[in-house]
């Protein structure tokens, strides 16, 4: 029994290192990735930043927003969370051979545990009603084109995963207290959910549910694991990214631009007329490349919003341009993101260093079309949960085409025409504003 037990420490020791080894190794991937990125430098007003992520991140004021979907996110996020705290206790019981390690806590170990057995039933029920709404329901924002295939796939694989994680919790439980119970011995803990859940366990006999509860133990440490490495390739990622994404921030208005600082300098040269341009040194007047035509044209900040996006599509569902039939998805534009990211991605694993393929965020992943369909009214920042801001990518983009490509609609080339000629947006002489007056 003790060289079993031995063996068993030593596969779960295994199991343990090597799931989170691989895990720290798919993270480092995401590191260097969004680290193509240029700096964003939003590291100002720390303590702001801090009350923001306490309250938007943790605190989950904007899934409020929608009651009903955000009482049940809060529900799986704090149960799941919560939960997991007990995964403590199932690492060191794995590593040195103990069991319930912590039961040495008496009555707050009773409270651990019944709290810990409510909040899975609760999990279960938020992920039963979160599959309702997205399969049988059938909920347009979880419905729309780019949803189709993997990321649909991908979230009910989210909620299979996690409703097992809970079940077999749950299973785990009633099978060592029943287990305990035929020896006529005190099992530490409360169990107000699953004795009564599992009840028909009492007709088992002793060493079959110890052996469920051994199977249950060990499905339920995997099943973590398992989780925590699917993480990488999933929406979900964003349970960890969410917090670091809304610390970044963007702190000014909504409707604020940011300004390019090449162009700020010529227009403050043609504005003043003391200054010579031919003075200027000589990287002052080196040109920028403006806007971002790929990902590397944009920030760490725009490239983590790539992968938190949680692909609940609030934003798209409040968008203005897509509620009335045009092309552009702002959840899309960060799928895209992240796509081409991962692309470039696997670009520089496979020659060391970016080798360019002829592909661009801007037409091979992200149409014209969609950017100019854009009203940048700022709706799907303001819905999204988790304060990722798709208009920044969405300006950048087009100040690409204008700038670098002069790819601009015909009615807005138009209307810059007749600023640079007239001064106004309008087709008439400076001359004859006030001509309306006349009258």
């Amino acid at each position: 029994m003790t060289s079993l037990t031995h063996l068993s420490q030593v596969f779960f020791a295994i199991a343990l290192f090597g799931g989170v080894g691989y895990f720290i190794y798919n993270i480092r991937k995401i590191f260097r990735n969004i680290n193509l990125g240029k700096p964003s430098g939003r590291t100002d007003k720390p303590e702001e930043r801090w009350a923001l992520m306490a309250l938007v991140a943790m605190g989950q004021s904007k899934m409020m927003a929608r009651p009903w979907a955000g009482l049940l996110h809060i529900l799986v996020y704090a149960g799941f969370v919560i939960i997991n705290l007990e995964m403590l206790e199932i690492v060191i019981d794995g590593l040195f051979g103990t069991h319930r390690v912590f039961s040495f806590l008496g009555g707050f170990y009773d409270f651990l545990i019944g709290s810990f057995e409510i909040l899975a039933l609760l999990v279960i029920i938020a992920v039963a009603a979160f599959w309702i709404r997205r399969n049988i329901r059938k909920i347009l924002r979880f419905h729309k084109p780019e949803m189709k295939g993997w990321p649909r796939k991908d979230a009910n694989n989210i909620l299979y995963i996690e409703f097992a994680l809970m079940i077999f919790f749950l299973c785990m439980n009633a099978a060592d207290y029943y287990a305990h119970q035929k020896q006529n011995i005190d099992l530490a803990g409360a169990f107000p959910v699953s004795k009564n859940l599992f009840f028909f366990f009492e007709a088992l006999s002793l060493g079959t549910l110890q052996i469920i509860e051994r199977v249950m133990w060990w499905m339920h440490i995997l099943g973590v694991i398992f989780f925590l490495n699917y993480l990488y390739w999933s929406k979900h990622f964003h349970i960890l990214s969410a917090f670091p994404n809304v610390w970044f921030s963007k702190l000014e208005p909504k409707g604020e631009f940011n300004n390019l600082e090449s162009v700020k300098k010529e227009v403050e040269m043609m504005l003043n007329p003391n200054v010579d341009p031919y003075a200027m040194p000589a990287e002052d007047t080196v040109s920028e490349t403006f806007g971002a035509k790929d990902v590397f044209d944009l920030t760490r900040a725009q490239l983590l919003n790539a992968y938190t996006c949680t692909e609940c599509g609030r934003c798209t569902s409040e968008c203005p341009a897509n509620l009335t039939g045009k092309l552009l998805s702002p959840r899309k534009i960060m799928m895209d993101t992240r796509d081409r990211l991962e692309e470039v991605g696997r670009n520089i694993e496979k020659n060391g260093q970016f080798i360019d393929d002829g592909k661009s965020l801007i037409n091979h992943y992200i149409t014209p079309e969609e950017l100019w369909a854009c009203t940048t009214c700022n709706a799907c920042v303001q819905a999204c949960p988790v304060n990722i801001d798709p208009m920044s990518i969405i300006v950048d983009l087009r100040r690409y085409l204008v700038m670098e490509e002069s790819a601009a609609p015909t009615e807005l080339n138009l209307m810059m025409q007749n600023v640079e000629n007239n001064g106004a947006p309008w087709q008439f002489n400076s001359a004859d504003r006030l001509n309306w007056a006349n009258d």
